[in-house]
């Protein structure tokens, strides 16, 4: 039977009853095929949403005692980072990344809290008792609202606690205990590059001595270069294992929906280094990725504390930011496809230190406390006790700790070779920076001297620029309550140091 007429003939009416009901079945199958199409698209756009708005895993990689710059993708001709590199070149490069204290434990606290160092009790100090829960601690809120939570190795510490989570014997461990389906927050801690070394090792391995970067407070001596040289060597260990468990997670299938963080703890543990607050102790290698989120290649020049980190990993889990919280979330810059802040942006960091270990003269337990402001053109800092030894005492005859002398600053060749040669008038000026005492205050201008050698707090030329962030320093600590301008910062001193001290507690 046809259905439409043949050209030239007249429609009947049989014919347009015919055509009437095609036309209705024709609309019946475009509704079903349109609803079906609404359905599927409905549903699509569900698990786009869904998958949208799934939570994110995250990993946070953290080597103990590794400073800025000594990574290849900064430009460092001798160490090799492929890992750290891989992260920043899927993610996200840092230039100006700072911790808020040089020293282990305070700089842990500082990442687990989202919070000033400072504000941390007795956190603020190497080796001391954690209060659990006093702080609002990121692993424990990720834990409450669903997370999988654990640790290996290294996580907070040295001290009494365990903020970040439970602790695993292995990766394979922490992953063979995850729960299928579950979000996980995994702390990567590691031991290297802390001291010890194996003396040679980064010279037998083929590094070039000549080409190993010396800060300019160091000696130009082959006995420095091969230290540096043996801490390369154990940077290169840290990032080959953290390479092994980025290899994991994307065998897993989980790396595309993974926030990766990977930096260090504080500056490498050599004189005027670690437990100071110069660059070559508070400015830290970061990189970030994710890679269902955070657009990929960039590098960003604004200046970041690890405080933030926290508050990032909350806001990427759709939590609230802790209102005791001094850090803020960094993935509104992350997100976006610009090289800096989305919103106002951050023009400085406020850094500082307490006690790191009690190695000042006999009788006195304290540390070296001082507080700082960086910004793009100088660094300020505020010794509150000018009096005291910046890296211990170096009389070991009367140290506050058994074998105390220079007791802040880690044993190495680097610091041997400094004070066997201290009367060497070639080494003396080094001596000197690392280990004498120091004025109430320094400044320095970045412009002209961007390794912080020359203080120029006493020259009349720059009294504009001290008075200015003397000043801005200390609105900043009484915004974010430090006990060293509100008072009650006698503490500090007092609490309990549970490293090796035979002669603790004071008296």
């Amino acid at each position: 039977m046809e259905i439409f007429p043949r050209a030239g003939y007249p429609l009947n009416l049989r014919d347009t009853t015919i055509l009437r009901l095609y036309e209705r079945k024709l609309m019946a199958r475009q509704f079903l095929c349109c609803l079906c199409l609404l359905l599927f698209v409905g549903g699509r756009t569900e698990q786009l949403l869904a998958e949208e708005n799934r939570r994110p895993n995250i990993v946070f990689a953290i080597a103990d005692d590794w400073g800025w710059p000594h990574a290849s993708v900064y430009g460092d001709k001798v160490v090799q980072t492929p890992n750290f590199d891989r992260v920043a070149k899927r993610g996200v490069l840092f230039s100006h990344a700072y911790v808020s204290s040089p020293s282990c434990t305070p700089s842990r606290g500082a990442i687990v809290t989202g919070q000033d160092f400072f504000r941390l009790g007795g956190g603020a100090n190497l080796h001391c008792d954690w209060p659990a829960g006093r702080y609002g601690e990121y692993p424990a809120i990720l834990e409450k609202h669903g997370y999988y939570v654990g640790t290996y190795r290294k996580s907070w510490g040295p001290g009494n606690g365990q903020p970040a989570g439970q602790a695993y014997k292995s990766v394979d461990s922490f992953f063979a205990h995850l729960p299928t389906g579950k979000p996980f927050c995994f702390w990567f801690g590691a031991s290297d590059p802390h001291r010890g070394y194996e003396p040679g090792t980064g010279k037998a391995r083929g590094m070039d001595l000549e080409q190993v970067h010396l800060f300019g407070h160091f000696p130009d001596h082959e006995t420095v270069r091969s230290d540096v040289a043996d801490y390369y060597y154990e940077v290169e260990r840290f990032d080959r294992e953290f390479g092994q468990l980025l290899d994991r997670l994307a065998a897993a299938g989980e790396l595309q929906n993974t926030i990766v963080v990977v930096t260090g703890d504080h500056g490498m543990p050599f004189p005027r280094c670690k437990a100071n607050l110069y660059d070559s102790g508070v400015h830290v290698p970061l990189a970030i990725s994710w890679p269902a989120k955070v657009p990929a290649g960039r590098v960003i020049d604004d200046f970041v504390c690890l405080t933030d980190i926290a508050p990032t990993f909350l806001a990427a889990a759709h939590l609230p930011r802790v209102p005791e919280m001094t850090g803020r979330s960094l993935l509104p810059m992350l997100e976006s496809d610009k090289s800096g802040w989305v919103e106002k942006g951050r023009d400085h960091v406020v850094v500082g230190r307490e006690r790191h270990v009690p190695a000042q003269a006999s009788g006195n337990p304290g540390g070296y406390p001082a507080r700082a402001i960086r910004t793009r053109d100088f660094l300020y800092i505020h010794n509150c006790a000018p009096d005291r030894w910046p890296a211990g005492t170096p009389d070991h005859t009367d140290a506050y700790l058994k074998n105390g002398w220079l007791g802040d600053c880690d044993n190495s060749p680097t610091k041997t070779y400094l004070w066997q040669n201290r009367d060497d008038e070639a080494v003396k000026k080094k001596y000197d920076l690392c280990f004498a005492k120091r004025p109430a205050e320094e400044l320095y201008d970045l412009s002209k001297d961007p390794e912080q050698l020359r203080n120029v707090a006493s020259d009349p030329a720059y009294a504009d620029q001290k008075r200015r962030l003397a000043t801005e320093l200390e609105a900043e600590l009484v915004a974010r309550r430090d006990p060293r301008t509100l008072g009650g910062a006698e503490a500090f001193d007092r609490y309990p140091y549970h490293g090796s001290s035979p002669r603790w507690p004071f008296r």
